[in-house]
Parts: structure tokens; sequence; C-alpha cells
């Protein structure tokens, strides 16, 4: 089964896509902003101790371990709504500084809660969507940064920025799917979350040295990449609530000046200045929901994404197979942990392949044959549940590395169009919100299909004891990767990774 994308945040994928020379000038703004990335990355430390504890302390089956992964997965899936309100309503007088301040605090009061007080699913679950939301939060505020920070740069430089930031995440990942197992295997999953909990602390420390000027109550400034269509939006947002409109003139003159109850907001153009309390915030901030949902209903945006939905909200058996794998074959965490390792620097591998020989391929000439050659070889874990690798002289230790090797290359492969699709499809002025949206549209399909993947696993009978019907789930979830072949059509014609926008 292919591996595809999973609402985690940060991952591998984007470090070689993003290949230029670092930074020439390291201030403190940068080492904080590469300093947010590298806990999104080493995060993934408690990945794995969270699956052991639903598995082991609290004895859920593989459905329900299925399903509570996918609820605490949900805040990734609302990204541009954190974007909207951190520009649009200030935390303390700050829209950065004040949000990744207190989004360090609240996840790591959430690890620190799992390491100590919790005690049943329902809080544990709790905790977990805490710390998600934390960091879904914090991974917002951060890449707002750092396009504000390349506004102006050359290519060369703000490339280089996002080439040390994707590069923090990745070293970060790594590193906590290299300890992650050792640690719960010698110390326990309460030990492993209490250290989660001191990570959390790093953006709380870094976010003091980000400098931010403080918002008075009378005056904030909203950073708005929209062109004149997004004022329009915002405009008509503000007319529907009964505020007054007036067209902004000199510098802000495709803008749109936006007076309300309690204060006036300028939206489109090349900036928004909102004035007088959370009215014009609200305003601004509904204005640009209007644009977007304007937006995403064109075809040449909503044909595309319907396909990344589909391809993505095929069921998988993840859950399944990590019970089969430490109930039936009987490896602990310490294998698993390596098994991770293997599967991150696979991640890298993937990137680097495509980035180096695929990126001139079609996109749908790319999806058809990573989907046909992921069901081919995605078939070998079958080998794997019925035992017929030991048959072949193969221990499952070994067929477990080189297999999950071989799907994750592929797998970050077949996913690497959907990232070159979403940044292709965004238009000019709203691509960071647009693409957070695209991707949230993606993470809520894997969500669905981990749902899915977990109502097969109940109708089959599949629990932690009894795998009889384990291969008819696998062959099921593998094969549906088929499905959305019909479908290739949504995609542009003739569009590869270095297309230019005028073959689109």
């Amino acid at each position: 089964l292919v591996t595809k994308s999973q609402p985690e945040g940060l991952t591998l994928q984007s470090l070689l896509a993003r290949s230029a020379s670092l930074p020439r000038s390291i201030s403190p703004e940068v080492v904080a902003i590469a300093s947010v990335y590298f806990v999104q990355g080493v995060l993934g430390l408690a990945r794995l101790a969270v699956t052991f504890l639903l598995k082991d302390d609290f004895q859920l089956d593989p459905a329900e371990v299925a399903v509570l992964s996918g609820l605490s997965s949900l805040p990734w899936l609302i990204k541009p709504v954190y974007g909207f309100i951190s520009d649009g309503i200030p935390l303390f007088g700050y829209r950065r500084r004040s949000y990744l301040i207190a989004c360090g605090l609240l996840g790591s009061l959430a690890w620190a809660s799992l390491a100590s007080v919790v005690g049943d699913k329902y809080s544990a679950v709790a905790m977990i969507l805490l710390s998600s939301l934390s960091a879904a939060v914090s991974d917002v505020v951060v890449d707002s940064m750092v396009v504000q920070r390349a506004r102006g740069e050359s290519q060369a430089t703000s490339g280089g920025l996002q080439s040390l930031c994707w590069g923090s995440s990745a070293v970060g990942a790594v590193l906590s799917a290299y300890f992650s197992g050792s640690l719960i295997e010698n110390y326990g999953t309460r030990f492993v979350f209490g250290v989660t909990a001191l990570l959390p602390l790093i953006t709380t420390a870094v976010g003091f040295y980000i400098p931010e000027d403080r918002v008075t109550a009378n005056k904030s400034t909203v950073t708005n990449d929209s062109d004149s269509t997004g004022g329009k939006g915002a405009a008509a947002a503000a007319e529907g609530a009964g505020g007054r409109v007036v067209r902004g003139g000199g510098a802000a003159a495709e803008g749109v000046l936006i007076r309300g109850e309690a204060g006036e907001v300028t939206a489109g153009g090349a900036g928004a200045l909102a004035v007088g309390g959370p009215s014009g915030s609200w305003a601004w901030a509904w204005g640009q929901l209007v644009f977007l949902w304007e937006t995403v209903r064109q075809p040449a945006i909503l044909l595309p994404t319907t396909f990344i939905f589909l391809w993505q909200a095929t069921p998988h058996s993840e859950t399944a197979m990590f019970y089969f794998t430490t109930n039936e074959l009987g490896f602990g965490p310490e294998f698993l942990g390596r098994v991770r390792l293997v599967t991150a620097l696979a991640s890298l591998a993937g990137v680097g392949l495509f980035n180096f020989y695929l990126k001139e391929v079609p996109l749908r000439k790319l999806f058809l044959w990573t989907n046909v050659v992921g069901a081919i070889l995605g078939s070998t874990q079958l080998l794997l549940v019925t035992g017929l690798n030991r048959t072949l002289g193969i221990s499952d230790q070994y067929f477990l590395l080189g297999d999950s090797l071989i799907l994750t290359v592929l797998g970050q492969i077949s996913f690497m169009p959907v990232l070159v699709l979403a940044a292709r499809v965004c238009p000019p002025g709203i691509e960071a919100t647009l693409f957070a949206t695209l991707m949230s549209v993606s993470n809520g399909a894997s969500v669905f299909g981990g749902v899915m993947g977990a109502g097969l696993t109940n109708w089959l009978g599949v629990t932690s004891t009894n795998f009889a019907n384990l291969p008819t789930l696998v062959a099921i979830c593998n094969f549906s990767s088929l499905l959305v072949l019909p479908f290739l059509n949504l995609l542009p014609a003739a569009v590869s990774a270095n297309s230019d926008s005028e073959d689109e």
C-alpha cells in the first residue's frame, strides 16, 4: 500500500524540493523561524508513543485507534482559519510573537498532561487534539513570517530561507525517528511524553526574539496579499454587515476602504489597514473567506482539488498493520523506531528522485504510473501478512524494512505531484492561503480514508488478536488506489513540475 500524506503537519517532502543556498545573513529572526520548524519536525518523537499508549495502556482495538487518530488530526483541516485569525486579531498586541509563545505553552501543557495526569482514552484524545492545535497554529504563523520576510527579497534569498526552514524540519524528523523507539523500549511512553513536553518550550522561548511592532488599540496593519478582487470580497462582506465602503487612492489605488461601526479596514491592492477594534478585523477576515470561496469555485482550481481529495480519500490499513507487527510478529518499539528512521530517510530519497528525474513528466502520466506501480508493489504486503516471506527465506524483520523502504520512496514520489499541483493552481495574490486550503483538503481526505479503513477493519473483524481477514483488508485498501484513475482528466493536461504557467 503506497503511503500517502498524513495530516501531521510539516513533513520531509519539501526538503529537497526547495534546493537553494542558505540566507547570507543569519539574524535572530531567522534562527527563531528555523527553530520553530525544527520543533515541528522533532515533535514526531511522540507519534509512536501515542499509538502504543492507545494500544497497550487503554487496550483499544485497531478500528478505535484509527478513528481516534483521525479525530486528533482535525486541527490540521482548518489551517486557513488560523491565518485569518492571526492576521486580523492581534493577541496581546502582537500577531506573530504572542501566538507563537501561546502555542508553545499550550503544546507543552498538553504533552505534560499526557505524561502525568491522563488516565483514560477520552482525556488522552483531548490532550492529543490540543497538542495538534498548538502545532497547526504555530505552523501557520511561522509560514506567514517566512512569506513576509520573502517579500522584496531575491528568489535565491527567499529560497535559501525556505531551504533552511525545511532542512531544520527534516533534521528534527530524522532525529525523532532515530530516538523514538529506543526511548519507549527503555523508559516507556509516559517518559517520552515528558521529554516531548519540553520541546514546544523552544517555540515559546524563540517567540520573544521575533522582531514585531506592537499593535495599538487604534491602529493595526493587516497584511493582505490578495489583489483588487480580494478587496472586492472584503468590500462585499462589509457592505453586507452594514459597513460603509470608500474607494482608496494614492499608494493603495486598487484598495477598498471599509468603515464599520467600530473601525475601518482597507482591503485589496498591496496592503490592508484595519483601524479601531475587532469589527474591522472580522470584516477583513470575512472578505478574505468570500474571496477564497469565489477563487476555489473556479473550474481550473475546483477540478484538480476534487482529484486531490479523491486520491487521498481511499481507505488505508496502517493501524491494523501496526497491531499485526506488534501483536502477531512481536516487534517492539525499538525495532519499529528503526523502521521509522528508514522511512524518514526514504522520504528524502523519494523527493530527491522526483526532483532530479521526474519533474519533467506530465502530472497525469506520473499519477497514472505511480498508482499502478504502487498497487503492484503494495501487494507485497500480502506476503508478510500471510507468512509467505518466510517460505521464500526472508525474515519478517528484513522484509518489513525493505518493504517500508521501497513503498515509502514510491509514496513520496506519488505525493510530490500533489504539492506541485497545489502550488501551480494558486493564482497570484492568495498563494499562501489557497495552498494552505488545498493542503487542508488533502489532510481532510486522508482523515476520511483513515475512517473508511477503520470501518473496513471493524467490518472484517480484524482486532488486536484476530488477523484472519487482514489479507483481505490489505488487498482492498491497496487496490482501492486504482479507483481514482478514471478521474485523471480532472487534472490539467500536459502540466509538469517545470511547466510554465502559460502551459496551463
